[in-house]
């Protein structure tokens, strides 16, 4: 109410009491701190994602040029391994695969066919064999079977995100899943199964004509660098109206 009395006063031409100047210069110097501060947390956030997605870049473009080898065994720290070309030898489970939905290779639309190997030490390793393309009608999947016996899979090594968006709580259905998820899988099917996958870069099998032309990974890192410029120019942006409109010239008696 206070206030109110001073700012009314002060409209009605009378001199501006000591405590409207006041909160006339507190009132946005608290709003632009709230909106710097914001705006800098948020670019710092973006420059955090940014550098990690630089980091896997670089990782990435290193294990391109590692001779591969063969999967490590016991308690192993796959992020260190995320990328590099592996080996793996073992039985493909054909009664378990299954394919992932809304892949698209070269403008095509289809399926990711990804088959369980169990290793010979017990573990099961997921392994995406490649690409197929959706045929005439989605309600007839595409078969790609395994090849049977013992088989070495050539391949690099991928840890599937685990924070994909959904709808709703995904119901399988025969073979089909909308996303790859090693966790899921395991708990679905009571295999030991290794969190990560295993990207095939070569064929599993004479008859295979799955297609395995993985483009390198795209991080996206240079999206959250924009980003981050974005928002330290708004709170560069804050900092410069603050200081205008709190230190210009005043007319006599503003």
């Amino acid at each position: 109410m206070q206030i109110e009395r001073e700012f009314t006063r002060h409209s009605n031409g009378a001199t501006p009491a000591p405590n409207y100047l006041r909160w006339r210069r507190v009132v946005p110097t608290l709003a632009a701190i709230t909106a710097i501060a914001v705006c800098v947390v948020a670019g710092n956030w973006q420059r955090g994602r940014m550098e990690e997605k630089e980091q896997l870049s670089a990782q990435a473009a290193a294990a391109a040029h590692i001779a591969p080898a063969p999967l490590p065994a016991g308690d192993v720290d796959w992020a260190a391994w995320r990328f590099r070309p592996v080996t793996a030898t073992g039985v493909f489970d054909a009664a378990r695969q299954i394919l992932i939905d809304n892949k698209v290779r070269a403008g095509v639309v289809g399926f990711d066919v990804v088959t369980p190997l169990a290793l010979p030490d017990g573990r099961v390793v997921l392994v995406d064999r490649g690409f197929v393309p959706v045929g005439r009608s989605r309600s007839v999947l595409p078969e790609a079977p395994p090849p049977a016996g013992q088989i070495t899979v050539r391949g690099r090594i991928d840890i599937p995100a685990s924070g994909y968006f959904e709808l709703g709580k995904e119901q399988a259905q025969g073979p089909l899943r909308q996303h790859l998820d090693p966790r899921r899988f395991a708990v679905a099917t009571g295999l030991p199964v290794l969190p990560i996958v295993i990207e095939a870069t070569a064929g599993t099998g004479n008859d295979d004509a799955l297609v395995r032309d993985r483009p390198a990974p795209d991080f996206g890192g240079e999206r959250n660098r924009i980003y981050m410029v974005q928002w330290y120019a708004f709170a560069a942006l804050a900092a410069g109206l603050w200081l205008w409109f709190t230190f210009r010239p005043r007319r006599a008696g503003a």
